[in-house]
């Protein structure tokens, strides 16, 4: 993921860290933590692939889960650092390395900045993070489209390209999809596209 649209979007992310930080992190995500929740065991270990502010992170560490978080934006890193009080990994999404070390990944907001023609690797990636059967929850801005807006990309998702997404061979499978309502008061008009999907059982 060395393109430009990439090295863009990550630099808006460590100029605008503090202000998208402050208007993130105490978002409400009550609503979709009980549905990510349903799947998983107490005390599990999670992924949060694009931890941003570390509103996720905090509140999953808080509920006793061994949590790992992660993101490229260096300046997003130091900023959760602070809020989460452990070490935070600086890494894009083509340079997840982990093999089998986690129950879930947890991938809010984050994979919607991945091409739709580069999104199939990526999951291939974080699969193999995942211990057989472990889950993936992912949430993409509801649309059809491909868009940069100012510097960043985003990549948009319905019902028919996240069916297509999980149709490809990426040892995932589709275990619910919803249409949720921006929970922010300034966005109320935008919707998601989330996903929760299971590791199919196999080799590596």
């Amino acid at each position: 993921m060395a393109e430009k649209y990439a090295d863009d979007t990550l630099q808006y992310y460590d100029i605008n860290s503090g202000h998208f930080a402050d208007t993130t992190v105490d978002v409400d995500m009550s609503e979709i933590y009980e549905r990510f929740f349903k799947y998983l065991k107490p005390g599990g270990r999670i992924l949060d692939v694009g931890c941003g502010s570390g509103r996720d992170s905090r509140y999953f560490i808080e509920q006793g889960y061994r949590v790992t978080a992660l993101d490229g934006s260096a300046q997003l890193c130091r900023i959760a650092e602070k809020l989460i009080g452990q070490s935070v990994v600086n890494k894009r999404f083509d340079e997840i390395d982990f093999c089998g070390e986690f129950d879930a990944v947890w991938a809010c907001a984050s994979l919607l900045h991945v091409k739709r023609n580069e999104i199939g690797s990526i999951m291939q990636r974080l699969a193999h993070t995942l211990v057989d059967g472990g889950i993936l929850y992912a949430s993409f801005k509801y649309g059809t489209g491909e868009r940069q807006v100012g510097q960043r990309f985003f990549c948009d998702y319905n019902e028919h390209n996240i069916d297509k997404l999980f149709s490809c061979k990426i040892r995932l499978q589709c275990a619910e999809w919803w249409i949720s309502e921006d929970v922010r008061d300034d966005r109320q008009n935008e919707r998601w596209m989330n996903v929760i999907a299971r590791k199919i059982y196999g080799e590596n």
